[in-house]
């Protein structure tokens, strides 16, 4: 009696970034190995999210609410979803064209926490018709997560852990509870969930050759329009794990006078200014 095939759903979570969107979706019309649908979860959008039909179902959710709920956007989107094996993109990301089906393989190879290679487009790159060699052309890769060429390499820093492009076994997902919905707001839920899952015995995997681009978009470093939220979670994080995540954004923000921090408590000393924000905005990347 033949196996049946395990379903591939891919999910991604929205505010506001409809353009971003669209190219997603296009890049999942392209794919060679067609997902069996798409869970789209609208956080609060104005308008709300809309998409264009596709050879694939499209369900859109909502979560009325103010913030980011990350945490919560993704649960929903993987409660919602019918098939065995979950691929999460983030909307600002452009599956390649082997994404879907190299996930899917991989995940019957493992039982594992599986990330995808990502690659940074210029702010000029994909904003109209686009083909995918010439966006491999332009793309930079990250500079601290190292992909391997092809195949998968196990990593054991769970911190490396990132929510861009990663699949996952959705009883597996289930089992683990999901995100932590105590994280609200920016930060720290992904990486709290890269440890739950090495808690879990789950071996986090980096996928190399198929992968995902990265939509430009404005990037603020430090993130000084999240302060509250991150120190929040950070505070969170430490209690439950004794170590801080987003060190390099907590010493900036206590070198801006921002926060002060004395064994395990961090206190807001002050909001940052319109102008500060403004200043911490990285300037676009130079395309190749």
């Amino acid at each position: 009696m033949a196996r049946a095939r395990m379903t591939l759903s891919v999910l991604t979570i929205v505010k506001d970034r409809s353009a971003h969107l669209a190219q997603l979706i296009e890049g999942l019309r392209r794919s060679t190995h067609r997902p069996d649908e798409l869970i789209i979860v609208d956080m609060a959008s104005s308008p709300p999210i809309s998409a264009e039909q596709a050879r694939f179902p499209i369900q859109i959710l909502r979560l009325d609410g103010p913030g980011l709920p990350l945490a919560a956007a993704r649960n929903a989107a993987a409660r919602a979803a019918s098939g065995q094996k979950l691929l999460f993109l983030d909307v600002d990301c452009i599956p390649m064209r082997a994404l879907t089906g190299a996930i899917a393989q991989c995940l019957t190879d493992h039982d594992a926490l599986i990330c995808a290679d990502i690659r940074y487009l210029g702010p000029n790159d994909a904003r109209g018709e686009w083909e995918e060699a010439n966006l491999l052309s332009r793309a930079q890769g990250h500079p601290v997560r190292q992909f391997p060429t092809n195949g998968v390499r196990q990593e054991d820093n769970a911190g490396l852990f990132w929510s861009l492009a990663f699949g996952i076994h959705r009883q597996r997902f289930l089992d683990m509870g999901g995100f932590d919905e105590a994280f609200t707001g920016y930060g720290g839920e992904d990486t709290d969930f890269g440890f739950r899952a090495r808690a879990a015995g789950l071996p986090l995997l980096f996928m190399g050759d198929a992968g995902a681009f990265h939509q430009y978009h404005d990037v603020f470093d430090p993130p000084l329009q999240h302060l509250k939220d991150i120190v929040r979670n950070a505070s969170l994080f430490r209690a439950r794990w004794n170590i801080w995540p987003m060190k390099g954004w907590l010493d900036a923000f206590e070198k801006a006078g921002l926060i002060g921090r004395c064994g395990d408590m961090i206190h807001v000393l002050r909001q940052p200014s319109d102008l500060e924000i403004r200043l911490a905005r990285m300037s676009p990347p130079v395309s190749p």
